[in-house]
């Protein structure tokens, strides 16, 4: 089974690799037109746009890879479980401060901290997927190891 992900995401990941696709024809209109003004050895904006287009492509190829592997579900189709899990939304409590937090736990690509989506692939994202209310979990922050204990599901 390939990243899960949602209908939405996978269609912005789709978006997003057109418009890509789309850049390529202006990356090469930049090269042309800078490779005109002579000698490349000291062209920077030849060598600016052919930097423009190994990042493109590396997305490109990122983007199409993602999309070949991706599993799309929606959020009844999750597993469930008396744990946490992907979808779950957590409150956790830190037991060095007392400060409490509720966050809902997402797949990388739809990860977003301002709306307290957090990946299952962040450090607190992996040390509570699987666990249960009232469990607590270490996780290493850069303040130093933490430890947090689950409070709701």
């Amino acid at each position: 089974m390939g990243e899960l992900i949602t209908k939405d995401n996978f269609e912005k990941l789709q978006q997003k690799l057109e418009e890509l696709k789309k850049r390529r024809v202006k990356i090469s209109k930049t090269i042309g037109e800078a490779r005109e003004h002579g000698d490349l050895r000291e062209n920077s904006a030849y060598h600016s746009a052919k930097d423009e287009q190994g990042l493109n492509e590396m997305r490109i190829r990122e983007l199409e890879e993602r999309i070949a592997n991706a599993t799309i579900v929606e959020k009844d189709q999750l597993p469930k479980g008396d744990g946490v899990n992907l979808g779950s939304t957590v409150k956790v409590k830190a037991l060095d401060n007392g400060s409490e937090f509720e966050f809902t736990l997402v797949t990388d690509m739809e990860a977003d901290p301002l709306e307290s989506k957090i990946s299952t692939d962040s450090p607190l994202g992996a040390a509570v997927f699987g666990h249960k209310v009232g469990d607590k979990v270490e996780v290493e922050l850069p303040r130093g190891l933490v430890e947090y204990q689950i409070l709701a599901l």
